[in-house]
């Protein structure tokens, strides 16, 4: 009896130092899965409470908790409204991660010894006036009561999809319609996720317009210069046809978690991935090569201040998108993948500008071939995106299977945010929320009804 009591307690004490072992290891070197969590954490709750002004608790529960990983339920925020910091962690203490706001450039997540260097990047805050109410939308705010079938087919919640936060129907140039969440109206900035990648698609047709970039460079990174990867061209990045391994899947470690919450340079990361299929052989979607497209043209100005001041001066002032921010990593190269937030009207009004094929206000702001390159197909994804950035057929169903008109072109974020548009009908529809991919929301229905009302 007396032995199996000492072994009794000699495995007790040899179980409680492997526990505390274990907690030392995690809180000294916590897993990247955890690191990816509270990185995620940290930065959503930054840029909503920074640029959205939204409150940190309900962005917390609403936006990371509710649609995340369950280990995302342990993670708790402090949130520095003056100094623009948000902390997060696990428990309390376990894999801490920090996002830092700088005017004008929304927010990133940085390692804690480098907080001070990353808020020293800054880019011009835009004189531009705010928009007049009484001015028809786009060029001030005011827009008309909607026709009452619209109006119908705005207050049906099906239509919509759990969790909409915000519908704009643009017809012939002008808002005809608009719906939006509790808590949400049409100055609050939300997140477009992979719709940002069209946005950036359309500041390279504008740097090709000043003659700054050959969408055929090759040789793009010093890094590539001694491998296959020279030969990839800056076209093959816009199709996604780069050959480079990326790993696109979420819920893990994977090439674009670590990317968007663990790698300080994001762009320097990608650079380093290996090439796995020649250029132009194969289609593989991968935020990592929109992330180089960034800092390919971000390359092309003198100075970082230039080019960080460039996606403004282009193209959001010119087109009235007042709200939009356009958000760096801690290295300063714009995550041109993900991170654009700005006012459902504002996504309309991008919208509106490849809807029109590049012209604004009787002024060819991009060249109509570049915008054929959005809109047109693709031959390495067998038709499924575009040549620049954009999808063919909205989510899970092909266009024609909900009877949208064979031009319909979508762009597409995470988690339910969407604007289709309709060149030969002049329409677009935007639509913003938070409904996840499980919950198989369609919004080519609601398109489809949209166009029905309004014949």
């Amino acid at each position: 009896m007396q032995r199996a009591i000492k072994w009794g307690l000699r495995l007790t004490v040899a179980l409680v130092a492997l526990v505390a072992v274990g907690i030392g290891v995690v809180l000294v070197s916590p897993p990247d899965l955890l690191r990816v969590g509270t990185g995620y954490a940290a930065k959503i709750v930054c840029s909503n409470v920074f640029i959205a002004g939204r409150d940190a608790d309900e962005v917390l529960r609403d936006d990371v908790q509710a649609p995340g990983h369950p280990l995302l339920k342990l993670v708790g925020v402090d949130v520095d409204l003056e100094g623009g910091l948000v902390r997060a962690a696990m428990l309390g203490i376990v894999a801490p991660a920090h996002a830092v706001y700088r005017t004008g450039l929304g927010c990133a997540v940085v390692a804690e010894a480098d907080i001070g260097l990353a808020r020293r990047l800054a880019a011009p805050v835009s004189e531009a006036v705010p928009a007049d109410e009484a001015l028809a939308w786009p060029e001030g705010e005011a827009v008309p009561t909607p026709d009452p079938d619209l109006a119908d087919v705005l207050g049906d919640a099906d239509l919509l999809g759990a969790s909409a936060r915000a519908v704009v129907v643009v017809k012939d140039g002008q808002i005809v319609g608009e719906a939006y969440g509790p808590g949400f109206n049409e100055r609050t900035p939300l997140l477009g996720w992979s719709m940002t990648k069209t946005v950036t698609a359309a500041l390279l047709g504008l740097l090709q317009g000043e003659g700054r970039i050959d969408l055929e460079a090759r040789a793009l990174f010093p890094e590539w210069s001694g491998d296959a990867r020279r030969e990839i061209a800056l076209a093959d990045l816009l199709a996604m046809q780069s050959g480079l391994r990326f790993n696109e899947n979420y819920g893990d470690v994977t090439d674009v978690t670590r990317m968007l919450y663990l790698e300080p340079d994001m762009g320097a990361y990608v650079a380093s991935l290996p090439s796995e299929a020649p250029p132009g052989t194969r289609f593989n979607y991968s935020s990592g090569e929109t992330v180089l497209i960034s800092r390919y043209w971000m390359s092309r100005f003198a100075d970082q201040a230039e080019a960080l001041a460039f996606p403004r001066r282009a193209l959001f002032d010119a087109l009235g998108m007042r709200s939009a921010v356009l958000e760096p990593d801690q290295a300063g190269t714009f995550v041109g993948s993900s991170y654009l937030y700005a006012t459902a009207r504002d996504w309309a009004r991008f919208g509106l500008l490849i809807a029109e094929s590049g012209n604004w206000a009787g002024r060819q702001l991009l060249d109509p071939a570049f915008v054929a390159r959005i809109t047109e197909p693709s031959e390495t994804s067998d038709g499924a995106y575009t040549r620049a950035q954009a999808w063919q057929n909205g989510p899970q169903g092909a266009d024609n299977d909900f009877g949208l008109p064979e031009d319909t072109v979508w762009m597409l974020g995470h988690d339910g945010q969407s604007i289709a548009v309709i060149p030969s009908e002049r329409l677009v529809v935007v639509r913003l929320g938070l409904t996840p991919r499980r919950l198989e929301y369609r919004p080519q229905r609601l398109v489809e009804a949209v166009r029905a009302a309004l014949r």
